[in-house]
């Protein structure tokens, strides 16, 4: 083949690329930030025969489409109730009634929680996690799966592909043998959900009994794995959030693992009615909403409900995630806050478990502190994702601050309006921050700020 033959079957392989970019962004609306956009366009011309194939598998970001009429009916409410209003604008269902929250103040009250939960099933179990690994608080939770199977209880185990394939789970076919059934979501080897790869189901949650008046909600950031418990005898356990509660509130959850349930094993969606997304009769500091995020959802909702907090905050924004990679949006929020006054604390592991992670973060956080933020690194690794803002919400779930988990994963927090309950949270958050140390920022080597800037150019997919 001659150069001018390679040359044109190369830019004919590179138009088409581009083509097909712009059809699918079209036909298929992925509202993308600019940076990941970018990258995108950037990697098809240079290496079009890698970027197009890559792109086919990971290249989808959302699968729902703006309601417009949900949004066309929303009416302005009064001022205090702008983060109800926010959320239903979102396409996120009403506040409702919630009883017996209880945080875990340590991983062995979360284990033994959690155990006493699902050991004491009468009719369903239904559970999402990310990871559920081959250790001894895996085979633990399978073995109590297996048990409450046996007796009788409908038990559904929803797992992610990814995370099941970087860690691999017990031996699920006793379950299954027990009367239980499992189901893979999203997984990397199936050709029927071909372009939807990187999209990873990061909601953890186990319900007890969700159609009943007696059911439980167990929820939070931890995975089914022994660190995220007990620890190890080499290595501590990880400083995480989980909590649970009883109440209607449930019921926002049962529906969307219903929904993931059905994507996963292409059964037809629910034909259940779907939670009110009108405002519920609460005063405006009682109830909690559910804040589901990911492909499913039209809009970024955890993304968008941080940004307008953080515009509204005038008292404190206290913040808890394992990684602290935020687009420009977030991060030019958080740091207006901080220069109008607004006292801001950002909790993060001193070294998380991520490396990249840890180097994508560093421009980030000497902006945040150049600004006023105050910035605590915590000893070992904490995995909690919590934001309070101005002690009248309190978020809490999933989801990093990070681009993966604000606009690729499938998230679940919950938001929470009574103000008694947010200030648990808060003194949840300032127990966890009391042995940390202040970070201090550097300017970073040459090497260091050009290794941070590529890292931050592949930011949205770490």
């Amino acid at each position: 083949m001659t150069l001018l033959h390679w040359l044109t079957l190369h830019g004919l392989v590179t138009a088409l690329a581009i083509l097909y970019y712009a059809v699918q962004a079209h036909g298929e609306p992925q509202r993308r930030q600019p940076a990941a956009a970018i990258a995108w366009i950037l990697f098809i011309l240079l290496l079009p025969y890698l970027a197009l194939p890559a792109y086919m598998v990971f290249g989808t970001r959302k699968r729902a489409r703006p309601n417009a009429t949900l949004h066309a009916k929303m009416q302005p409410g009064p001022p205090e109730r702008w983060a109800i209003d926010t959320l239903l604008a979102l396409g996120q269902p009403a506040p409702e009634r919630y009883a017996n929250l209880a945080l875990h103040p340590d991983g062995e009250s979360a284990r033994h929680s959690l155990l006493a939960a699902l050991g004491g099933a009468q009719h369903t179990i239904d559970v999402c996690t990310f990871i559920l690994a081959r250790d001894p608080l895996g085979e633990a939770v399978v073995s109590t799966l297996c048990e409450r199977a046996q007796a009788g209880v409908r038990v559904r185990l929803l797992l992610d592909g990814m995370g099941s394939l970087m860690h691999r789970p017990p031996a699920l076919q006793r379950l299954r043998d027990a009367g239980g059934t499992c189901a893979i979501f999203s997984s990397p080897l199936r050709s029927s959900l071909k372009g939807r790869t990187n999209l990873r189901n990061h909601r953890k949650l186990a319900l007890i009994d969700g159609g009943e008046t007696t059911g439980r909600l167990w929820t939070g950031g931890r995975n089914l794995a022994s660190e995220y418990f007990d620890g190890a005898p080499e290595t501590p356990p990880w400083r995480d959030l989980s909590f649970e509660l009883t109440g209607p509130l449930i019921r926002q959850a049962s529906q969307l693992f219903e929904h993931d349930w059905c994507f996963a094993t292409g059964l037809p969606p629910p034909t259940t009615p779907t939670a009110s997304h009108h405002g519920a009769a609460l005063l405006d500091n009682e109830g909690a909403q559910q804040v589901a995020s990911g492909p499913d959802q039209a809009d970024d909702t955890v993304h968008a409900l941080l940004v307008t907090a953080a515009y509204r905050a005038r008292q404190r924004i206290a913040l808890a995630t394992p990684y602290f990679v935020p687009d420009a949006t977030l991060l030019m929020a958080l740091c207006l806050a901080a220069r109008r006054g607004v006292q801001v604390d950002l909790l993060l592991p001193a070294r998380s478990n991520h490396r990249l992670s840890d180097m994508a973060r560093g421009r980030a956080l000497r902006s945040l502190a150049q600004a006023g933020g105050q910035i605590w690194l915590a000893p070992g690794m904490l995995h909690a994702k919590l934001a309070v803002f101005d002690r009248s919400l309190a978020l809490a779930g999933s989801a990093n601050l990070d681009s993966r988990s604000l606009f690729l994963n499938y998230e679940l927090m919950l938001a929470f309006h009574q103000r008694s309950d947010v200030q648990r949270f808060e003194a949840w958050f300032d127990t966890e921050r009391a042995p940390a140390t202040a970070f201090q920022p550097q300017q970073p080597g040459l090497m260091r700020d050009m290794a941070e800037g590529l890292i931050l150019w592949t930011g949205f997919q770490l």
